[in-house]
């Protein structure tokens, strides 16, 4: 079992910049996939960025430019940086981690943070 923390979520206004964690209770080099989604009312949860452990990262085209995702081993943590925030940025966003064991994928959610973007 892998618990996700999140943390670092809150108000800010456009043009903002806030940075969001997400500290895993494994070693992350365990994990094959550390990715943020987010999900506001009556929609779907949706991709944010993801970091697989080989391979490019990617993200959605509506944070490109804007989002960065980054993984730091040594504090097991995942990071969201958000910069240029919009007010449709705003939503509660998700860390998830996908964990392989032999054949069989785990998949981990966090329990989410509240980002507000408004003037």
């Amino acid at each position: 079992q892998v618990q996700l923390v999140e943390s670092g979520g809150g108000w800010v206004q456009p043009g903002d910049s806030l940075r969001l964690s997400c500290a895993a209770s494994t070693n992350i080099f365990l994990l094959d996939v550390m990715a943020w989604y987010r999900q506001t009312p009556g929609k779907q949860r949706e991709l944010v960025a993801a970091h697989p452990r080989v391979g490019s990262r990617n993200y959605a085209d509506s944070v490109k430019g804007r989002f960065t995702i980054s993984r730091d081993t040594a504090k097991n943590t995942a990071y969201l940086q958000m910069n240029s925030l919009k007010p449709e940025d705003t939503a509660v966003y998700y860390c998830k981690a996908e964990r392989p064991v032999g054949t069989t994928t785990y998949t981990y959610w966090g329990q989410g943070t509240q980002v507000t973007v408004s003037s």
